[in-house]
């Protein structure tokens, strides 16, 4: 099948559906087609391509909403970035709040190298106008630090004397070796509070939630709240906390595992369905992966003999499928050279042209060749013509207020006008554009003239429709007739100087003298 039949289907297509032959429409259509006649377009690839470049979760989001058209993803992406701004300040300041309140609580106990190296590299970050992403990985390395702190041997010092956590020396100067009992009562509250806050740390999570390094806090702070019933209920509030994120990060893991394991038997199950030589075997691990697919995955053993399974299937029969494709090779090479030879027919096509797209009325090539025409039976036979320009007033506000669908149906109808209008022998066609010519044979700037005010007229009073809104049009005209110039070009700079004054003049009029 030509493109040439494929461009007919599509415009076929188009009339059976009721819809105007626009471009985007047009597009749809054609694409349509050529799949159903199973030749490849680029034309047509262009969302595929363009998505294949987004990120995994883009695309994601691209297949819930079945974008098929280059003005749907476009609407999409502006979508996605009109929301981006603010969701980025949201996150920024929250990211920066929580990293702050971390950073204070760490400088109250400022007396360890550690802390020191990671507090400068954190203002470091700070300015360096880090991004929330590592703005968040410094807050979880103040969060990690201040949850495994050890400062017990503070503890253990407090019963002996005045302690100032801000001068250790003093501190040492003022212990009162009188006091051992009490000490150990203290040695052994601060030991079970350590351990206790070490028992805190989710052991498969990757974060420690804000409520449990709240919790841990307060307990290394003061090891006596442990001898307090007030503390149990949030001990036992973070401890099923912690179990909850252990469990929610087992989840996510087993999920993502079982998802590339679905994606793994989808593409086995496909590539078994498309090979000509499926045999019994082949047949039971297809059968055996859609039992798989039936219940999720819950055990890691499981999931890795099913992929080690998968992974078996897919190197006994690389071989046999690699045969297949080698087959179809020659095929493949063959229909590209056809492809290449229609897109340089489609492309010569286009060049011989002289019909414009939208209208259907003669394009600027073939304007300009019937113009030379008229214009050697003019110098041979004294054959007049006069030359009408007419051009759509404020069309501009038309495509920016409704959209440049409603500008191209504006053109269509306006088109229409014309046709009706004009005698058989007259040429009329869109030199560009909102602007039209009409060539009118054994005609002067007076018959120009009448010709022009009609469809002046008939515009004014027009009902132009888009999607039931009345779209207000009128259009400005400038005449001008062979005899009373020079040359060809004379005459169409006159018309065009002509049309310039009727719409300096206030537009909506014909000017011919």
């Amino acid at each position: 099948m030509t493109i040439q039949t494929i461009i007919q289907k599509a415009i076929k297509r188009l009339e059976l559906e009721g819809k105007l032959l626009t471009p985007d429409f047009y597009a749809e259509a054609f694409c349509k087609e050529s799949v159903k006649a199973g030749v490849s377009v680029d034309d047509c690839l262009h969302v595929k391509k363009f998505t294949g470049t987004l990120n995994k979760e883009f695309q994601k989001e691209l297949t819930k909403y079945h974008i098929k058209s280059m003005s749907e993803l476009a609407r999409f992406l502006i979508s996605k970035l009109n929301r981006t701004n603010p969701s980025h300040c949201s996150d920024m300041l929250e990211s920066q709040t929580t990293f702050t309140k971390r950073v204070l609580q760490v400088v109250e106990v400022l007396h360890n190298k550690k802390a020191t190296v990671l507090a400068k590299k954190s203002l470091d970050l700070l300015n360096n106008e880090a991004s929330a992403s590592q703005i968040d990985q410094y807050r979880q390395l103040w969060v990690n630090f201040i949850t495994t702190y050890d400062d017990t041997f503070l503890e253990k010092l407090k019963v002996l004397g005045n302690i100032d956590t801000n001068n250790l020396k003093k501190s040492i100067e003022n212990l009162q070796l009188n006091s051992h009992d009490k000490l150990v009562s203290s040695m052994e509250l601060s030991t079970i509070a350590s351990l206790l806050v070490s028992s805190l740390v989710p052991s498969i999570a990757s974060s420690v939630n804000e409520k449990i390094a709240d919790l841990s806090k307060k307990i290394k702070n003061n090891p006596s709240l442990l001898e307090s019933s007030s503390i149990e209920a949030e001990v036992k509030s973070a401890i099923l906390l912690r179990i909850a994120l252990d469990k929610q990060s087992v989840r996510e893991m087993v999920e993502s595992l079982d998802g590339v394991l679905d994606k793994l038997s989808l593409r086995l199950i496909d590539m078994i369905e498309k090979s000509d030589n499926s045999t019994v075997e082949i047949q039971k691990i297809k059968d055996e992966l859609e039992e798989y697919n039936e219940e999720p995955i819950t055990n890691f053993k499981i999931a890795h003999k099913k992929l080690y399974t998968i992974a078996v299937a897919l190197e006994e029969n690389t071989q046999s499928l690699s045969k297949d494709l080698e087959t179809h090779s020659n095929e493949v090479r063959a229909l590209s050279t056809k492809i290449k030879k229609l897109e340089k027919e489609l492309e010569e096509a286009k060049e011989e042209s002289k019909e414009d797209f939208l209208t259907k009325l003669y394009n600027k090539r073939a304007l300009d060749e019937f113009m030379h025409v008229k214009e050697a039976e003019f110098k041979r036979y004294d054959h007049n013509f006069s030359v009408v320009f007419f051009d759509l007033d404020h069309f501009k506000d038309v495509n920016d207020n409704y959209g440049h669908d409603a500008g191209d149906a504006v053109l269509s109808a306006f088109a229409k006008i014309l046709k009706d209008e004009a005698r058989e022998v007259d040429i009329i066609g869109r030199f560009g554009g909102e602007e039209f010519i009409a060539i009118l044979a054994e005609t002067d700037a007076e018959g120009g003239a009448v010709l022009a005010e009609k469809v002046r007229k008939k515009v004014e009073k027009a009902k132009f429709m888009y999607k039931e809104t009345r779209i207000e049009v009128t259009v400005s005209c400038g005449v001008c007739e062979r005899k009373t110039h020079s040359s060809l070009q004379n005459v169409i700079k006159s018309a065009d100087e002509n049309l310039y004054k009727a719409k300096n003049n206030g537009r909506n009029q014909v000017v011919y003298k």
